[in-house]
Parts: C-alpha cells; structure tokens; sequence
C-alpha cells in the first residue's frame, strides 16, 4: 500500500475516531463510516455507559496525537474506590501510590473531540451509511445502495460488528461470544448546590475525586463523577433469579430494593424511577475471535475483542490497539502485510488477558471489596509494594498504571502473585501480626 491508498474504517466510536487520526497523520486517505447519525448533530445516546474510565494505556495513545492535555482538562481524577456498605458507612481504597489515579471522561464528549480533530486532518466521516457486508476477497464494502472498494477496510465497528459478521463467515475463523449473567442500566445522582463538601467539591453530593461502589455480593452499583456536579451510576444486577431485573416488576418494587439495599443511595436519586423506567437494560459480553486479518480486512478494538467493564479497561485496550498498530508500521516502514500479521500475533494473547481480568475484576468489585480478608491481602500487598518497589507490583497498578507492561505478562505475574498470598494468609494469626511478615521471604518466592 502507498500513502495515497484509500483506507475505510467502519465505525466512528472512539476506537475507530482515534485510528482515522493516526492513519490521516501517516499520510494515508481514511474514510470512516458510521451507522448512526452524527451525535454532534443529533445528540449522544442516553442510557448506555456514557461514562468512562482513562487510564494510562489510554492516554499514552492520546498522547501521541497530541490530545491528552486538552482531554486532561475536562476530565475528573478519581485516586481511588469509596465503598459504601448498608448503612451508609465509607470505606476508601487507594488504587496505587500516592499521585496516581484514573480519570473520568465522558464517552461523548471524547467522541466528538477524536472527531473533530480527525476531520480537521481531512477525515472524511459519513454517516447512516449501513454496512450489509464485506466482499473480503475484493476489500469492498457493501451498502444496501452500492459497493464501494478500498485498499484496505478496518473494522472498528464493536462488540456487534458487521465487519465481523462477514469475517465469520470465512474458513477456518474462530469466534464466541459469553454473556454473564448479569445486566446493566444506567442511573442517576445529580449535583445538589448545598451538598456540605470541602472547598472544590462544590455542587458534588458525594465524594467527587473517587469511583463509588456500593457491593452487595451478588451485585454492585457504581457511581462516576461528572464536570456538573453529577454522578452517573450503573447498577450490574442478575437478569433472572430471587434478586433481579425480573423481579423488580413495579415502582414500588424498585423503590424498597433501593430503600433497603442503596438506602444513601436512594437519598440522592430523586429521578430514579424515571432514569430506571426510561433507560434500558443491556447485557454485558465477552468476545472473543481469531484471525483479526483476512486479506486487507482488519478488525481492532471491540470488534475483536470486546470485554466486559469491570476493569475500565475496554477503550484503553482499544486506544493500545492504535497506538501498537501505529508502533508496527513505523518498525516495518508501512509494509501492512508483515505489520498486520504481527499486529495479530502480538495483541490476541493480550486481549484474552484482558477480557480475563475484566471478569475476575467483577467478582472482586461486588463480593470482596468490603471482604475483612481481602482488605487485609491489599494491605499486605501495599506493603510489599512499598518495600520492594520494582519487585511486587499489585495486579491493578500494573494493568492500569504499567503502558509498558503488557496485559498477558501483567496477568501471569498476578497469577504467581495470587498463589504466594494464598500461602501468605495461612499464617496463624495473621490477622494480628501480619505486620511482622517476612517480607523479602515473600517476594523472594516471585522468582
């Protein structure tokens, strides 16, 4: 392919915006296109995970095209979890050292800043154009009108992508798709003007520089904060069973599961039966996929690997995509087929990482964050981050804090990590005198 070659990319999300911005950098021509209306126009989508969480690995490739300052600026840090137990009790938890955090961004409102700055680079998007399929072999796409054809088509349309859906189709392509048991919808709090907070926290009815949880075992709601003041929530709850979506059947119902499951929640959600009865319930999946190529046909982002959120790593794991993409053809002088090839090769076994740690991340967000246990194990687990530095990373900082590290080599580590603290709390009376460990003992074991 030469630098005038013509480059489609399906889909206009984050993933697919950002990609148009590196490849229009490289001198390539990239038309994007999109099956929705332009939300600048039409507005966002409501009640859909419209907040996000930025992490390192994300801002690196932000970084890279010269956006991240800007994004900086509008998005909220948040240095840790507040857990929220029955009573409404507070409990804090750090997500690394000192001066680290992750960032809440709103979806839309990073959207349409990838948009924006990739039309100035002369991107062309257009939009409510359906894809019916891709010609694979003659790297067409086929719209319900026409045919066009490219040097190259990326896929970078989501966990439902129809980029995908032809790919499926072609020999030898291994593909499934997991859904948990678990739903989501999207809730509110809104910024209250006389919420009693420290200076800077204006507006913000609850703590404004952390990700909320309140767990409940089998079940969790979160909370993000937004620039206004508010807080957008997501309740992960069971589609079916004695607790769930389906047994939640009236007002009343909803208001007493509040009242007796959330009841400081509730307190701040006076729009709550609206936001519940008008916003949808959608489902969480895991997708997995392989060969990412066919011909010049490429899938990134959630089109080859969507994951559930409980790693807030999904758009980070998309925007790594870009930016590694971006890394291979500087090392192979855009020779896009000896790139692609590696580009595969290399991010598959990270993806399956991740994807295995979003869902084992789900189970210690709504079972183990108020465990007694598991608080002692991340206590002991700081320690041995303070002491040995460079030696005993905890799982999350090296996922979320580490954008060298891969996600396969950040998963292998917190396996041995996991197995060591295992022993680590068989130790009589641990409970009392874990500050007396052998500490270099224990992280003398990694080796």
């Amino acid at each position: 392919m030469s630098k005038t070659s013509n480059v489609a990319v399906v889909g206009a999300g984050l993933v697919g915006s950002l990609l148009s911005i590196y490849l229009k950098k490289r001198g390539y021509q990239v038309t994007v296109f999109e099956r929705r209306p332009d939300m600048r126009r039409k507005g966002y989508e409501g009640g859909r995970s419209i907040n996000l969480a930025l992490s390192n690995r994300g801002i690196r490739a932000l970084e890279e095209i010269g956006l991240a300052e800007p994004l900086k600026q509008v998005a909220i840090p948040m240095h840790g979890r507040v857990m929220h137990d029955r009573k409404g009790n507070l409990t804090f938890q750090p997500y690394g050292k000192e001066g680290q955090f992750i960032n809440s961004v709103s979806r839309s409102g990073l959207n349409i800043v990838l948009m924006d700055e990739a039309e100035k680079l002369g991107v062309k998007f257009l939009f409510e154009q359906r894809v019916e399929k891709i010609d694979v072999e003659n790297t067409a796409i086929i719209f319900p009108t026409e045919k066009k054809q490219f040097d190259l088509i990326i896929g970078a349309d989501g966990a439902f992508s129809a980029v995908r859906g032809s790919l499926q189709i072609t020999d030898r392509f291994d593909y499934s798709q997991d859904y948990i048991d678990h739903g989501y919808k999207e809730l509110s709090i809104p910024a209250g003007a006389g919420a009693r907070l420290p200076a800077g926290q204006a507006g913000f009815q609850i703590e404004k520089n952390a990700l909320h949880i309140w767990p409940r075992e089998s079940f969790m709601l979160i909370a993000l904060p937004n620039p206004d003041g508010s807080f957008t929530c997501t309740l992960f709850f069971p589609f079916e069973g004695k607790t769930s979506f389906e047994k939640l059947k009236t007002d009343a119902d909803v208001k007493q599961f509040f009242q007796e499951t959330f009841p400081d929640a509730l307190r701040l959600m006076p729009d709550l039966l609206e936001d519940y009865n008008s916003n949808p319930t959608s489902s969480l999946v895991t997708v997995t996929c392989y060969p990412w190529v066919r011909n010049n046909t490429l899938l990134i982002g959630d089109a080859a690997h969507a994951i559930v959120p409980f790693f807030g790593q999904g758009m980070n794991a998309g925007f790594e995509d870009c930016r590694i993409l971006h890394e291979l053809l500087d090392k192979h002088q855009d020779d896009w087929s000896i790139a692609l090839s590696e580009f595969q090769e290399q991010r598959k076994p990270d993806a399956d990482a991740i994807a295995q740690l979003a869902l084992d991340n789900f189970i210690e967000m709504r079972d183990l964050v108020a465990d007694a246990e598991f608080l002692l194990r991340k206590k002991i687990e700081a320690k041995l981050h303070e002491l040995f530095p460079d030696k005993w990373i905890p799982l999350y900082s090296m996922v979320t804090f580490h954008d060298s590290m891969r996600y396969s080599e950040a998963y292998q580590i917190g396996k041995r990590q996991r197995k060591i603290m295992d022993e680590a709390m068989k130790t009589p009376g641990i409970e009392t005198n874990w500050g007396s460990l052998d500490f270099e003992e224990i992280v003398s074991r990694l080796k």
